[in-house]
């Protein structure tokens, strides 16, 4: 395929995702939103009022980062994981790989609808925040790069994910019994410096930690590791995935008939 076709065929499947994501928005963008919402009235105002400063932050100001990265990943996975699943029960994933399209341009079109939802959710869950505490940004930069990075990693895992569902419960038994029990247990709601030394380095081995701690130094300036080391365990983790996803593809595991 040229390049003229590879872009129209990538930009065809980018607006049938963003079209998704829009048009049922009610399942899509409302339930994080008014999910996060509870927690930033719960833990935020209610408990956090009563709870003392973390690094010279309060309490609330300290979980929003986390809270916004919670969001950010559930999004990115869900999409690509539902999408692709979808995909294969209804066959049109046969359309896609009969068609001319290579492999990594089909990867990028699901990706990048899992990347979009979770970037919108994100920023429609700062928005809320703003209703409750004020942010200042630290670094502009760290904080893109994490939120990208982080959303394109999980999107890749639904993929990965959606590729191996043999049924609708396969869609969800890793964002049940793994997914969120990593996220609740990554640092959003805490700092590991609060553990004995043994849990803190028991937390080490949760790798959502690094990136929540990325995109709360990217806020606020503070992180319980060093952000060079969150980003080397981000970047890892995302070639790794990508290397799986395309030996998939190109293999056809889980993915052709």
């Amino acid at each position: 395929m040229t390049s003229a076709k590879i872009w129209t065929a990538y930009y065809t499947m980018m607006r049938k995702e963003v079209v998704r994501i829009f048009r049922i928005w009610a399942q899509t963008l409302l339930p994080p939103v008014v999910t996060t919402s509870l927690y930033f009235i719960v833990f935020g105002t209610f408990i956090g009022s009563q709870l003392a400063p973390i690094d010279g932050y309060s309490y609330i100001q300290f979980i929003v980062p986390g809270l916004i990265m919670m969001s950010v990943i559930t999004s990115s996975y869900m999409n690509t994981v539902s999408n692709f699943y979808f995909a294969k029960f209804m066959r049109n994933i046969d359309e896609l790989l009969v068609s001319p399209m290579p492999d990594w341009v089909i990867i990028l079109g699901f990706v990048s609808g899992g990347v979009v939802r979770g970037l919108i959710v994100g920023f429609f869950v700062l928005g809320v925040s703003l209703f409750f505490t004020h942010l200042a940004i630290h670094s502009v930069l760290v904080l893109l790069a994490s939120i990208l990075l982080t959303s394109v990693l999980f999107s890749l895992g639904g993929l990965i994910n959606g590729v191996f569902a043999k049924g609708f419960d396969g869609i969800s038994i890793v964002p049940t019994f793994v997914l969120t029990p990593l996220t609740y247990l990554g640092g959003i709601f805490y700092s590991i410096q609060q553990f004995p030394e043994f849990w803190q380095k028991v937390s080490l081995a949760n790798p959502i930690l690094y990136m929540v701690n990325a995109f709360r130094w990217g806020f606020l300036g503070v992180s319980d590791i060093p952000v060079w080391i969150c980003f080397s365990v981000l970047l890892a983790m995302t070639t790794l995935f990508l290397c799986i996803v395309l030996w998939l593809f190109k293999s056809g595991v889980g993915v052709k008939a």
